[in-house]
């Protein structure tokens, strides 16, 4: 009999049963027909049940027919505890979801592999050593000048590509005055070449475009954005786009699937790296360097031969350092050169979200397994209560290995149902989390197909979860002794010992998910309540670029429109707003010393920025509308702390390389570029610049900070966007935004953290309430009998509640202990996440331990309240 037809037997059972049965009868009508008679026919043929089974094992799978079989009992015992089988599918499904669901965003950001030819041969450059600053750090910026020199040592060994990070940025396709915002890389012209990638319209860059003495203006699209803002149209080749200053022609449209180089990023628009207005700055390390390493070079030749060239070049560049100490220099040469493999590319948000993601990971797994011991406990109280069914199989002759298939079935049936809810949270669950990670207007952009990847870790999940709740179970299940059982049981104690041994551990896990999770609620309430030393309500940040750089007179005359329009209630320029992620630092002396190793930041701000911004002058006076740079300053506290310790700072003077200033004024200290970094030395420099002819210098961009009044700050952007258009035509407005916009930008991190935090606390305690609470009603079921026959010689409820919360109680204790010293070990993980945060704070370890006790507390009243009622004289005439 062929394998399908066997395979297919399997299925229509009732069927092959009645065919079996005729041809028995068929058997016994050819004897009858001989002579024989109907009784000696069939006790010739042997027993009939016999036959019947023995033909079937011949005609089906039996393997796969006892699956079957346990599969229908399984799914029966499933819908006959509708409400428990209910609660343990749901409770899976949720951290099965919350499992794919950072699979999937782990997945899309650090390990998919980028739609390019031979990926596993990307390398990226980057250097590691002690900065100017004197802190250790890694980075992976350089200067296209000395891209070109790397290039050219290692050609024909290895291929070097320029890239650009990915930039949001104004464009304009019909029209100046039609602007949108779109992603920008601007990459080597080999890119698309090195790659292996097809264009969709037109034709990619070739190579030509890296050729710095020949600029090409051409652009190509990514097909996503092409497709997006176009429409798929073929005629957006020849197409113009505007890009700050620069016009470019659009040449053609990449393939499918490649949106760029970064995870997180979308590049909607390539452009020439030679087209960057760093391409020819030496000290201007804007650009990332990847290296296509081919087989069978050693990557260490080629890092050996770039690092030559790095160290020659900026030797030669170090020439003209100025204001620096030569221990400085020296150790920024002494930076070691290295690679590291990128094949699913390489982004800031890979480096800034590692470690988050990785914390993620960890809780989800662990809310997961809380919730396998939840499951694996309501089937060790079911099993106990199956134990005659099990002992009667046993008698009849099943074996071990068969009860142990019976109860991973019926296991493997919940985890597949808690799988497909667990997909449906997942995919609902991973897009939301990826919208969190960047502000609304540019969230993070990753590819989450549900592809082989994600199926492949699903199917996996599901085996795992179903061994993992439903091994024990089976293991204890097939153990029984089926004249023990049949008499009542052996052991009870045995089986409340295992139930209790999971609550221990899910109290362990559960301790840990809230230790961990406080951590991070605190860390975000500790960085959103950080003093700022001025006053964000109220104030909006307006971000503006004329067609050609102008001199500060046209900036005032500009804020000064801003200031008379109905609603403002004071405005000021400065180059970038306060925590804008932009810097500016450099090394000064006082006393005419040599430099100092720490070094300071600036701003240029106009008369009147203090005011608005609201940053109290504690000494001395804001600029006067004369003031130009260099000439004068206002530092804040912390300059005055670490240049002029025990001095009064204020008539003082300092340099900065050949500049000479005198500090007009002293202001309270604000942060600079983070919320997370320690405030550093400021100093505030009027915007009226002097070059060294002594002619004030143009502006290219400034931002104007508007302090309106009211409660609904953006509502005046659109009168602020026609007055300027009005006053300057030639100026564009490109951003507008409130400032708490920007600290919200800088806490993102963190109130994703917190979020996901309180998600994962609520679940693990609804999880761990829930297990208590099975395992105490089982417990109370099971002791029904001494809780009579206590209560009947005169027990009290107290005595009653003690003995049945008593040990539950006691492993809920053990359990946070345990969890003390793992959230302990847990913290020095991800301390680099936590923000003037101690996880010794006893406040941090006592928190979530009243937490679960409160819980147990509440989970153990249902309980306690069946125990108190039960009935003495009932309970003991039942048994």
């Amino acid at each position: 009999m062929s394998f399908w037809l066997r395979l297919s037997n399997v299925f229509r059972g009732e069927r092959l049963n009645r065919e079996i049965d005729e041809e028995l009868e068929a058997h016994v009508a050819d004897a009858v027909a001989e002579g024989r008679n109907v009784a000696d026919a069939r006790r010739a043929l042997g027993a009939a049940l016999r036959l019947r089974e023995e033909s079937r094992d011949l005609r089906l799978l039996p393997w796969l027919d006892s699956l079957r079989a346990d599969a229908v009992l399984g799914w029966r015992q499933i819908r006959k505890r509708k409400v428990a089988s209910a609660a343990a599918i749901l409770s899976l499904g949720l951290a099965m979801g919350a499992c794919t669901a950072a699979f999937r965003i782990i997945d899309a950001l650090l390990f998919r592999p980028l739609p390019v030819a031979h990926p596993e041969e990307l390398y990226a450059l980057q250097r590691s050593g002690f900065g100017f600053t004197g802190k250790f750090e890694t980075d992976d910026g350089w200067a296209y000048p000395a891209f070109r020199l790397m290039a050219e040592a290692v050609r024909g060994r290895a291929e070097l590509l320029a890239l650009g990070s990915v930039e949001r940025v104004d464009v304009s396709f019909a029209s100046e005055d039609d602007i949108e915002k779109a992603n920008v890389q601007y990459v080597s012209g080999r890119m698309f070449v090195s790659f292996g990638l097809r264009p969709a319209v037109g034709r990619l860059f070739g190579g030509a475009e890296d050729d710095l003495s020949q600029p090409q203006p051409y652009a190509v699209l990514s097909h996503h954005y092409w497709t997006q803002r176009f429409g798929g149209a073929a005629d957006v080749v020849g197409r113009k786009v505007r890009i700050g200053t620069k016009v470019f022609e659009i040449v053609g449209v990449s393939g499918q699937g490649f949106t760029g180089t970064e995870p997180g990023s979308e590049a909607g628009i390539f452009l020439p790296v030679t087209m960057h207005t760093g391409a020819r700055e030496a000290g201007w390390t804007w650009m990332r360097t990847l290296v296509r390493i081919p087989p069978g070079t050693a990557p260490e030749q080629i890092v050996a031969r770039v690092a030559a060239v790095s160290r020659a070049f900026e030797e030669n560049r170090a020439k003209g350092y100025r204001g620096l100490t030569p221990a400085s220099i020296q150790r920024f040469l002494d930076r070691k050169v290295e690679i590291r493999p990128v094949w699913a590319g390489v982004s800031s948000l890979q480096k800034e979200y590692r470690r988050a993601l990785q914390a993620m990971a960890v809780l989800v797994a662990l809310v997961l397994l809380i919730a396998c011991a939840n499951v694996a406990n309501l089937l060790a109280a079911q099993a106990a209560a199956r134990a005659r069914e099990m002992a009667l199989r046993v008698s009849i002759g099943a074996g071990r290995g068969r009860l142990v298939q019976l109860v991973l079935v019926e296991s493997g049936l919940m985890a597949i149902l808690a799988a497909a809810a667990g997909g449906a949270f997942a995919a609902w669950a991973a897009p939301f989390v990826v919208s969190h990670i960047n502000l609304p207007d540019d969230p993070a952009q990753l590819a989450m197909p549900v592809d082989w990847r994600v199926t492949g870790f699903a199917f996996a999940l599901t085996v795992l979860v179903a061994c993992l709740f439903g091994l024990a179970p089976a293991l204890r299940a097939s153990g029984v002794q089926p004249a023990s059982a049949l008499k009542g049981g052996s052991d009870p104690h045995s089986r409340r010992r295992l139930m209790y041994g999971l609550i221990a551990l899910q109290v362990t896990f559960c301790f840990v998910v809230l230790f961990v999770s406080g951590l991070f609620v605190e860390t975000f309430h500790k960085l959103s309540e950080r003093p700022m030393g001025f006053v964000p309500d109220g104030l909006l940040v307006v971000d503006a670029t004329p067609k050609q750089p102008q001199l500060p007179v046209v900036w005032e005359e500009l804020t000064g429109r801003i200031r008379a329009l109905p609603g403002v209630e004071s405005a000021a320029t400065s180059c970038w707003p306060l925590i804008g992620a932009i810097g500016w630092n450099g090394f000064v002396s006082v006393h005419n010393g040599p430099p100092s190793s720490v070094p300071a930041y600036m701003l240029a701000v106009s008369p009147g920025w203090l005011e608005t911004m609201k940053i109290p002058l504690l000494d001395g006076s804001d600029f006067r509308p004369d003031a130009v740079a260099p000439g004068v300053a206002i530092v804040n506290e912390t300059f005055v702390k670490t240049f002029f310790p025990g001095e009064r700072a204020l008539g003082q003077t300092f340099r900065r390389v050949s500049d000479q200033f005198q500090i007009v004024g002293i202001v309270r200290d604000t942060p600079y570029q983070g919320l997370r970094a320690p405030t550093p030395p400021l100093a505030f420099f009027p915007q009226h610049e002097l070059d060294k002819k002594g002619e004030l210098r143009p502006v290219r961009s400034m931002s104007f900070l508007v302090r309106v009044k009211g409660d609904a700050p953006l509502g005046l952007a659109p009168a602020l966007r026609a007055e300027l258009a009005r006053a300057r035509p030639d100026f564009r407005v490109t951003n507008v935004r409130t400032f708490q916009e920007i600290l919200d930008g800088q806490t993102l991190q963190e109130r994703l953290l917190a979020l996901l935090a309180l998600f994962f606390t609520v679940v693990a305690l609804l999880l761990a309430g829930v297990g208590l609470y099975g395992v105490l009603d089982y417990s109370v079921l099971q002791r029904r009998k001494e809780i009579g026959i206590r209560m009947a010689i005169g027990a009290r409820v107290g005595d009653i509640g003690r003995l049945v919360t008593g040990a539950t109680l006691r492993m809920v204790l053990a359990g946070s202990a345990a969890g003390v010293g793992l959230g302990l070990g847990a913290a020095r993980w991800i301390e680099s996440l936590l923000f003037e945060v101690k996880a010794s704070d006893p406040r941090m370890l006592v928190l979530p331990w009243l937490v679960i006790v409160v819980t147990a507390l509440v989970a153990s009243m249902p309980a306690v309240v069946r125990a108190v009622r039960t009935d003495p004289a009932k309970t003991l005439r039942a048994d």
